[in-house]
């Protein structure tokens, strides 16, 4: 919210206000007590204060008794799409009561926020976030979905707020459907095809789709913005004759003109007055490709003429498979004449990112902490239908998420062929799909050959990253790996075994900038890195010989350098170690410039806080 009005009734409730003032910055403490505090509005009338602003405001928030907001606010409520979002809370800060707007003004979120600052309770009365169920009024704002429905929108809330039998059908995948999907109420039922739903078992119709469907059944559209269309005309297509037919088609082909997000042409149409003018009035992006893009396009439908004009054989479909990033089009090349003898054609696909398809999610799954693995890639592995996890680099915590019925394999025990074989068959059936690596994935993760096969495959993939072994270093060693004027940089880097290096990036020459280095698989040739980093960094430079970081059996061996050759030998492990290097290691002295004499002080006198200037 941009504007809000803090209104305090009582000295204590200005102390309140002021509170809330520093978390809210555009916000404007209101009161008609006396102070002399320079960030408070006295008036002499609340009312009248109301009266001048209470529609212009985004929010407000009343420090008082609920009777007296209540009073103050009741000569100006008008609708819910007009209102502010209005709040009460005691000057205590004990109770936060959502008052107005709860949901389409954001009062309900405005008084979890409070609550949040004040160490209060937010009091809340509508029904979807009493249940914790869906606010079908807010998701079109949102999530950026427009809304259509059959009949009027408070009914359909009511049918869905008595947990009546509701459908909901998605037909596309953005943030918006994975929320839906993550937080099913029990009295719904997910569906991906119109055609599996019996009408005669739900109340309640709920969708996300571009599609124009005839349910018999209340129903409520929602719209997101998922389409790419592309369209080819002649030079004096008249606007008004091109939008009125351009829904219409539209409309006849099933497809809602509002899920359009985005349209092209070919770069020779770039100052077409009817594009023009259809961008800027339904604020669709206009791309125009050249005629070398356009070219290498291979189109369902190519025409010799197009080609005999313009030297390209499509323009609409190839547009829309560009803008989409498809190799296919939901509505091939479809030719139009107008009244006025004006032609143009139009061609729709749906955006790639938005299509609901299989994917691998290769996922970091941390260091060894299973608690250490990132939310996003815990949520992908609890609704995985098949996981392959890294044996013991995995923890086996991790793997008792995996959901009832799923494929879970460990690859140590398997071979690439076999990992590769075992996900394209599941990819295939359209079921979701997780490799689970340690750590972080993009560093000696090994997936390189893995993404590889994928792309020749053509599956669709993803990455999601993992909190590294160096990080976990750094948070074990209780250190800061970069220090201003001491160390600025860290080499993640390992030494050469087995697997050769690249000529420029030997320890050697790593070791001449004294970066904090942090050495992967390197404990079977301690001694030899031990002679390498002697010759840049002082022999009693800091290291740390770590293993399995944040499991149960960690063990962190810290000594100088000239002792890394023997401390590793002494500890005895050879495989999942980590040897930090470099200065940084435990420092506490240094003090960066931002508590440097020159910088300005904050000290505090007669408990006020003041800036003292250098």
């Amino acid at each position: 919210m941009n504007k809000i009005a803090i209104i305090a009734t009582t000295d204590r409730g200005l102390e309140q206000a002021l509170i809330l003032q520093k978390e809210f910055p555009k916000s404007l403490v209101v009161t008609t007590r006396k102070t002399d505090n320079e960030h408070v509005s006295v008036v002499a009338s609340l009312s009248d204060y109301l009266n001048n602003y209470y529609h212009k405001l985004d929010g407000i928030c009343f420090v008082s008794a609920l009777g007296i907001c209540v009073r103050l606010i009741a000569p100006y409520i008008e609708t819910k799409a007009t209102d502010p979002a209005v709040v009460c809370m005691d000057d205590h800060g004990k109770n936060i009561q959502s008052v107005l707007s709860g949901h389409q003004g954001g009062a309900n979120q405005l008084a979890e926020k409070i609550a949040q600052v004040v160490g209060g309770k937010a009091i809340i009365s509508t029904s979807s976030d009493l249940q914790e169920i869906w606010a079908l009024d807010t998701l079109s704002q949102t999530y950026d979905w427009t809304v259509e429905t059959d009949q009027p929108l408070n009914h359909l809330i009511s049918l869905f707020v008595n947990n009546q039998p509701t459908a909901l059908l998605l037909d596309v995948k953005d943030k918006g459907t994975a929320y839906l999907e993550k937080n099913l109420p029990e009295f719904v039922t997910v569906f991906y095809d119109a055609e599996e739903i019996d009408a005669e078992q739900f109340e309640l119709l709920i969708a996300v789709t571009y599609k124009i469907y005839d349910f018999n059944l209340p129903s409520l559209y929602y719209r997101p913005k998922v389409l790419a269309l592309g369209s080819g005309c002649s030079k004096t297509l008249d606007f008004p004759l091109f939008e009125a037919r351009l829904k219409t088609e539209l409309e006849e082909q099933k497809i809602a003109f509002s899920a359009l997000k985005t349209f092209g042409s070919i770069d020779i149409k770039a100052q077409q007055s009817a594009y023009l003018d259809l961008s800027s009035k339904y604020y669709l992006p206009f791309v125009t490709f050249s005629k070398e893009a356009i070219d290498e396009v291979k189109v369902p439908n190519p025409s010799e003429m197009v080609q005999s004009k313009i030297g390209v054989d499509g323009v609409s479909e190839s547009s829309a498979m560009l803008l989409s990033k498809q190799d296919k089009v939901l509505v091939e090349k479809t030719k139009v004449h107008l009244e006025n003898d004006d032609k143009f054609t139009y061609s729709i696909a749906l955006i790639k990112d938005f299509e609901r398809r299989s994917a691998v999610a290769i996922i970091g799954a941390g260091p060894g902490d299973e608690e250490l693995i990132t939310v996003k890639g815990k949520q992908y592995l609890e609704e995985a239908d098949c996981v392959l996890y890294a044996g013991s680099l995995v923890p086996e915590e991790m793997i008792s998420w995996c959901k009832e019925g799923a494929i879970v394999r460990n690859s140590a025990m398997m071979t690439l062929e076999e990992q590769i074989t075992l996900m394209f068959d599941q990819y295939k059936k359209g079921n979701s799909v997780v490799r689970l690596h340690s750590g972080d994935p993009s560093l000696y993760g090994a997936i390189q050959e893995q993404m590889t096969i994928f792309d020749e495959l053509g599956m669709e993939y993803f990455i999601v990253p993992g909190i590294s072994a160096f990080s976990a270093a750094a948070a074990v060693l209780k250190s800061e790996f970069t220090i201003p004027e001491v160390v600025q940089s860290i080499v993640l880097t390992r030494g050469e075994g087995k697997t050769p290096m690249p000529p420029k990036e030997s320890v050697e020459a790593f070791a001449k900038t004294n970066a904090t280095m942090c050495l992967f698989l390197s404990a079977g040739i301690a001694k030899k890195m031990q002679a390498q980093l002697l010759n840049h960094f002082d022999e009693n430079t800091p290291v740390a010989v770590m293993y399995r970081l944040t499991w149960r059996d960690e063990e962190v061996y810290q000594g100088q350098l000239k002792d890394l050759a023997q401390i590793v030998k002494d500890s005895k492990k050879t495989r999942t170690v980590l040897i930090v290097v470099g200065k940084a290691i435990g420092a506490r002295k240094n003090r960066s410039q931002l508590y440097s004499p020159d910088w300005q002080h904050i000290f505090r006198t007669n408990k006020k806080f003041v800036v003292k200037e250098a």
